[in-house]
Order: structure tokens, then sequence, then C-alpha cells
């Protein structure tokens, strides 16, 4: 098997981002219904941004390009990462539920340093 990259498919990082927004979805189905609209639509969509602009990133023509994307995915991260702490400070989380998400987000995240680190060398 090749470990050529031909494809965000075979990024690890967009991998890994994948898994996190799929951590994010089964936990927020736990929330009250009355946060439907609320934390858990916000958390949804900051999860699901991660991979979303790594695979737009890796859609781009230049490295700058690639980067603005990443970026935004770097920035997604840390808002969910914040949500995810209210999360757990309102009772909707509880202690290992959080630090394993926290654990997913984390590695999403070292993996996206990686990425961009990679990219700036190419600007």
């Amino acid at each position: 098997m090749s470990d050529k990259i031909s494809s965000y498919l075979d990024l690890k990082v967009w991998q890994e981002g994948r898994k996190l927004a799929t951590l994010i979805y089964l936990e927020s189905q736990k929330f009250p219904k009355h946060e439907q609209y609320g934390l858990s639509d916000q958390m949804r969509r900051a999860s699901v941004s991660v991979p979303s602009n790594i695979a737009e990133g890796f859609g781009r023509a230049t490295a700058k390009e690639k980067n603005q994307f990443y970026y935004v995915a770097k920035g997604s991260l840390a808002e969910l990462e914040t949500q995810l702490y209210i999360a757990f400070d309102v009772g909707y989380v509880n202690e290992v539920k959080l630090e394993d998400i926290l654990r997913q987000a984390s590695l999403t995240h070292r993996l996206l340093q990686g990425l961009i680190k990679a990219n700036k060398e190419r600007i």
C-alpha cells in the first residue's frame, strides 16, 4: 500500500477530525432537548468545521490558500474545546467523556499543526 496522499481522505488529520466530529455528535445527542439549538448545535457546527476546512484547504491550489483553511480548522477546534468545557461545567458531559474527547481534540490539533508547518515550508 502506498503512503502517497492523493485526496484529503488520505490525510490522517482529516481522519482524526472526522472521529472528533463523530464523538461530538454522539455525545451531544444526550444533551437536554432544550439545548438542541443551543450549545449542542454550536458544538456540532464547530466539530464539523474541523474536517470540512481541512478538506477544503486540501483542494486549494497554493500552500498559502491551503493554510488559510487549515487555520480556520484550528480556530474551530479551539472553539469546540471551549464549548466542551462549558458543556462539562453545566453537567452535560461527565469528566471521563470530557477527557476522552479532549484527547481526540489534542491529537487532531497536533496533526493539524504538523500539516500547517509542512505547508509553511512550501510558501
